[in-house]
């Protein structure tokens, strides 16, 4: 997960930015298949899922 997380924080080209915990999150959400992850952040995880190699979907709260 970890790794995946950080591949997808790099890919976003804004690293810097993206928060990790949002990028395990992503990678956990596209390793199990996709889904909905519900967040405040939504901008961060729909960057992190257009790279994801299973896309989810992004629900902000």
């Amino acid at each position: 997960m970890a790794r995946e997380g950080a591949r997808l924080r790099t890919a976003t080209g804004r690293a810097g930015e993206i928060s990790a915990v949002d990028a395990i999150v992503a990678a956990f959400a596209s390793g199990r298949g996709g889904g909905v992850v519900l967040t405040r952040d939504p901008i961060d995880l729909r960057t992190l899922s257009a790279r994801a190699s299973t896309p989810f979907a992004v629900g902000a709260v």
